[in-house]
């Protein structure tokens, strides 16, 4: 079973409330699925307790890998998905650089200029300025730099969304959909932010190499990731 730490007003250590959030996260699992892994090894925990460390420790551990996380890439690829949320639509706008890490993720009702401006100040609140965007046509992408003086020098390309130099954001959305489908939609904002938020992290973490790649050094990368997780949850204490 595992052990360690544990936090006042908790029955289960922190090793176990990081290894159920990372589960979570990580694969497309339902509380009830994390809940039975935890209990072929000897942890019998409820999904809904399991529901309660995801919603509480999810910021976090999110802002402690963001910190964590190197500044790169000098290009990025911004696109928006429509997503359910407690049944109204709502537009989960998306940044990845050109390696195909995400940047960042922002859950908003609308995706007009305001919007975009605001996506593009986050970005530049925790990235530097890129050498060149690529966007689809959403006149909002186009729109949104002008205002920024920051970003009048910057190239901005604008294709269609199925065009190949924008398919690494195209790319991105696929595991945000799977989550939907398993979660049967997102039921609260505030709550999808905060998931989609530790995803993407959790995701950056485990960004997997080329295939090309020997065997021993995707092993020695996933290695790294598991121990900086155990390092990050360490934090929450």
């Amino acid at each position: 079973m595992l052990s360690g730490q544990k936090l006042p007003g908790y029955r289960f250590p922190l090793a176990v409330i990081g290894y159920a959030v990372w589960l979570y996260h990580r694969f497309t699992l339902s509380y009830r699925d994390v809940e039975e892994l935890l209990l072929e090894r000897g942890i019998c925990v409820t999904r809904d307790s399991i529901r309660s460390w995801c919603i509480k420790f999810s910021d976090p551990l999110a802002q402690n890998l963001r910190h964590r996380e190197p500044r790169r890439g000098s290009r990025w690829h911004l696109d928006e998905m429509r997503v359910e949320v407690g049944g109204i639509t709502h537009w989960l706008w998306r940044a990845v650089n050109e390696h195909g890490v995400v940047l960042d993720v922002f859950l908003q009702r609308r995706r007009d200029t305001e919007t975009a401006k605001a996506f593009f100040l986050r970005l530049l609140g925790e990235h530097d300025v890129p050498a060149i965007i690529h966007t689809d046509k959403l006149w909002s992408y186009g729109a949104a730099p002008r205002t920024l003086p920051v970003l009048h020098s910057v190239e901005h390309v604008q294709v269609v969304s199925t065009a190949r130099c924008n398919n690494l954001v195209e790319q991105s959305h696929r595991p945000t959909r799977r989550q939907e489908r398993q979660q049967r939609g997102f039921r609260s904002r505030h709550r999808a932010q905060g998931f989609l938020d530790l995803h993407a992290r959790i995701t950056n973490l485990h960004h997997s190499a080329r295939c090309t790649v020997p065997a021993h050094h995707r092993r020695h990368h996933q290695q790294r990731a598991f121990a900086l997780w155990r390092d990050v949850v360490k934090q929450v204490a």
